[in-house]
């Protein structure tokens, strides 16, 4: 799609996957800490295997290629990390919890906004010119 509204969604939406896959790398230790904190089994796998999807992917979905799969796997992403690092319901030693349900909230707006490009990406979105 060309659409300028669809481009820039597209691109914003890559960006936000880009620069943390990124940081994953650049701050390696504080991203292990958390996911520590967390209780989450072989976080140094988990965490480059993270980074390495959502540089991908993100990078697929700024170039416009292979969306559908690109924007359905970070959206698995966003779920599992809002399960695992964002998860409100607990307590952890200095996280707070009124943050992380705002993260949580934050990143059910990302997912959807992924649903809505891999759907778009399946089925066009009509013209808006055309009746």
């Amino acid at each position: 799609m060309t659409d300028p509204l669809h481009v820039t969604g597209r691109a914003l939406l890559a960006l936000y996957f880009i620069v943390p896959g990124a940081m994953k790398f650049f701050d390696w230790d504080r991203h292990i800490a958390l996911m520590e904190l967390h209780n989450m089994p072989v976080a140094p796998a988990l965490l480059a295997l993270s980074g390495i999807v959502q540089l991908v992917a993100g990078l697929l979905l700024l170039l416009n290629r292979q969306v559908l799969p690109s924007a359905l796997l970070l959206a698995g992403l966003v779920l599992l990390i809002n399960l695992n690092l964002h998860d409100f319901w607990n307590t952890y030693e200095g996280v707070n919890g009124q943050h992380e349900l705002q993260n949580f909230i934050k990143n059910l707006g990302i997912f959807a906004g992924l649903l809505l490009l891999a759907a778009t990406s399946i089925r066009p979105a009509p013209d808006p010119h055309r009746s």
